[in-house]
């Protein structure tokens, strides 16, 4: 028996979520007004298509909401979201979880208000951005950043040039060093393709590079790159949306942060709801403007605006007046996977990071936590180990692991582990494994 899922909006999200899901062979139900949408994911995707108003009795009946595991409202409308989340708890489903916007909703105390509407989760992307966009300033030496266990074991990527001592090395070549003990190289993206690396790979000029290592060993990997550590201090943003004032709220404390946007009066509003952010008025496009404003004293620069060929450009541009990280916001998905080559350092797109926050509460329980990671096809999947089963009766080597997956790390209680071949596994370890689309089937096997 699958799981039922129904998803309210058939944009980015929703068919983002929807193409996640079908791939773990769940039954899915999108339900959309624009019958274009729908006959377009219709013929991309294995999914069930209901046209119609998500608020509607008649059409949440018609997309069988009463024997739905989940119903997701995603669509661009808040009110419309709640609205469906409410009515299809009303109607039978188990858990219904909406997208909003009003961050208040989402303060600690305003959550139970909508827990007793029958809302399981409130999920807000721009909230989620803003909060991978932080991780990704502290760690400002990498391309991405995922933290598991509370922050016990990072997982890092960072694109090699012709200069890296790793360039033309096979993998087992590196092990002589003293330093992959403790950390390991799990996955290189080249050419728009993810490898998981065996000992004879070899790595590449321009290879996408991902290492897994635990927190206090994350400098080694620089060691290893022989790259030094930036600190970063002078961010500049630009853009005035919501997600501008999101990340702004979130870095002037710990940074000193420069937003530029081209209206005025959304500037006044902007200056008023900062605390600690200089709001400068002024048209972004203009390099002049921005060098004025201190753009090449600038160790940050998020480009948060609401057309994501300004943001591509203006990161482009800051990168050649010497700005150490840039990062911009990308809403198409076409350009998500030129980015690596094309030189902006970081991507961040918000419907990308939303739909993977969701993912994370839809797998198995054995499953705790889901990363994706752009333009690869792989995710991170964190499994417990919580069976006596043939897992912890061998190594690492025997279980007959897919191909197309990698033990990367486990956690033990407060121990962490960057397992080997002869590696086993214990009950209540969290095993963190990566793995395309091809292995989930025979994971959930091993693991269930």
């Amino acid at each position: 028996m699958g799981m039922n899922i129904v998803i309210a909006g058939a944009g980015d999200m929703g068919y983002h979520l929807a193409e996640q899901l079908s791939y773990d062979n769940k039954d899915i139900t999108l339900i959309d007004t624009d019958r274009e949408v729908l006959e377009y994911v219709a013929s991309k995707l294995d999914v069930l298509t209901v046209q119609g108003d998500s608020t509607s009795f008649e059409v949440l009946q018609q997309a069988n909401v009463e024997h739905a595991n989940m119903v997701l409202a995603v669509t661009t409308s808040e009110k419309t979201n709640i609205v469906t989340a409410v009515l299809a708890k009303q109607l039978g489903a188990k858990r219904v979880m909406a997208r909003v916007r009003n961050h208040s909703y989402l303060d600690p105390e305003n959550v139970n208000y909508f827990k007793n509407l029958g809302i399981d989760n409130l999920i807000s992307p721009t909230m989620l951005c803003s909060r991978e966009i932080f991780n990704m300033i502290e760690n400002s030496s990498f391309t991405e950043v995922f933290d598991f266990g509370g922050g016990k074991l990072n997982i890092v990527g960072i694109t090699l040039d012709q200069y890296n001592p790793l360039v033309n090395q096979r993998i087992m070549d590196t092990k002589t060093n003293p330093i992959f003990e403790d950390i390991r190289i799990i996955a290189i993206l080249r050419d728009q393709k993810t490898i998981i690396p065996r000992g004879s790979t070899i790595i590449r000029n321009n290879d996408h590079v991902f290492f897994i290592s635990n927190k206090k060993n994350t400098e080694s990997i620089m060691e290893v790159l022989g790259q030094k550590k930036v600190i970063i201090k002078n961010v500049m943003i630009i853009g005035g949306d919501d997600m501008a004032l999101t990340t702004a709220l979130r870095l002037e404390d710990h940074f000193r942060v420069t937003l530029v946007n081209k209206d005025k009066e959304r500037c006044k509003w902007l200056a008023e709801n900062l605390k600690n952010t200089l709001v400068i008025n002024g048209d972004y496009k203009n390099i002049e403007l921005l060098v004025e404003e201190g753009l090449e004293q600038m160790d940050a620069f998020l480009a948060l605006t609401d057309s994501s060929e300004t943001n591509i450009i203006t990161s482009l541009t800051a990168k050649n007046h010497g700005v150490y990280k840039t990062i911009a916001h990308v809403d198409t998905r076409e350009y998500i996977h030129i980015s690596h080559s094309i030189g902006v350092d970081s991507l961040i797109n918000k419907k990308l990071v939303a739909a993977n926050e969701i993912s994370r509460y839809l797998k198995k329980g054995t499953v705790e936590a889901v990363s994706g990671i752009y333009g690869v096809d792989a995710e991170f999947i964190q499994y417990s180990v919580c069976k006596m089963n043939r897992l912890i009766k061998k190594p690492l080597r025997e279980l007959h692991f897919p191909d197309s997956a990698i033990v990367a790390g486990v956690i033990r209680g407060e121990q962490v582990f960057i397992p080997d071949g002869d590696f086993m596994l214990q009950m209540d370890d969290k095993a963190i494994v990566l793995a395309l689309p091809e292995a989930k089937v025979s994971l959930e096997k091993l693991f269930h």
